[in-house]
């Protein structure tokens, strides 16, 4: 079903790439974006719903408060503490000078306390590297997370992208382990892969496309672990869904909610979700 619509109609007109998590008392708390490029629109929204399909807002932060141009997907985790956690993901306020993108973190007690809780810089990227749509994990008590990486060494090429691996004690500082998951030469993923998803048993999912012309067009496909941790591997040789930004949601009564971005005939983006059982 659709969980949000899209804000309007017409290409960069989205809402989607959705991070999903469970509160304590089992409800769904989800952050989405919203973006419409035509009028300068981007925002991340946080959100609750008792029954994973019928949204309501919690915390809305615009681009503005960031001081950025624009907001893609970001990453909801719940804290050991029972505290909320967002990566917001942000591109450089001077763009298109700079194709730049960085993350930041904000904490606070509750979703709503997110609308008003200060940010901290946690992937900065660097000059040669834009880092944007965050998965962060939680498992025991280490942090994990994957990190879309574009390049910035050849103008008007920044949009190929590769997926890094980062671990960390407290989701704050961050050590780097290099590549996660890449394109595929001569593959339906040649110009690159994001990471969108990673489940308890490592199996994941990505968005990945072909060529610069598909660039808001990924599709999703399907990786298994690769052995050293946090690497994957791509799995088939072809995308499995037209939708993109996928995340999936393990249910405590078993089976999975999945979130994920669908396009529309006239361009825009619609918010979908839909439950398996076990």
């Amino acid at each position: 079903m659709v969980a949000v619509p899209a804000p309007g109609s017409g290409p960069q007109t989205w809402a989607g790439a959705p991070s999903a998590a469970l509160d304590g008392d089992g409800s769904v708390a989800i952050a989405y974006r919203v973006r419409v490029t035509a009028r300068g629109i981007a925002r991340t929204i946080v959100a609750r719903s008792s029954d994973g399909e019928h949204l309501t807002t919690e915390a809305t932060l615009d681009r503005s408060r960031f001081g950025a141009h624009s907001m893609e997907r970001p990453a909801l985790v719940r804290t050991p503490s029972g505290r909320w956690r967002l990566y917001a993901c942000l591109a450089s306020g001077d763009w298109p000078r700079s194709k730049h993108w960085w993350i930041g973190a904000l904490e606070a007690d509750t979703l709503a306390g997110l609308a008003d809780a200060e940010a901290r810089t946690v992937f900065p990227g660097d000059e040669r590297t834009a880092v944007k749509d965050p998965v962060v994990r939680l498992v025991e008590g280490r942090w994990h997370a994957w990190i879309c990486c574009h390049p910035l060494d050849v103008r008007d090429e920044e949009d190929r992208m590769t997926t890094a691996y980062a671990t960390s004690d407290d989701g704050l500082e961050w050590t780097w382990h290099g590549t996660a998951l890449a394109g595929r030469p001569g593959m339906w993923d040649s110009r690159g892969a994001r990471v969108t998803a990673v489940l308890p048993d490592g199996r994941a999912t990505y968005d990945g496309r072909a060529t610069k012309e598909e660039n808001f067009s990924e599709r999703t496909g399907l990786a298994v672990p690769a052995g050293d941790p946090g690497r994957l591997v791509a799995e088939g040789h072809a995308p499995v869904s037209d939708a993109r930004y996928l995340d999936v949601l393990p249910l405590p009564e078993g089976g999975h909610r999945i979130y994920y971005e669908a396009p529309l005939p006239d361009g825009s983006h619609e918010l979908r979700t839909e439950r398996f059982p076990g």
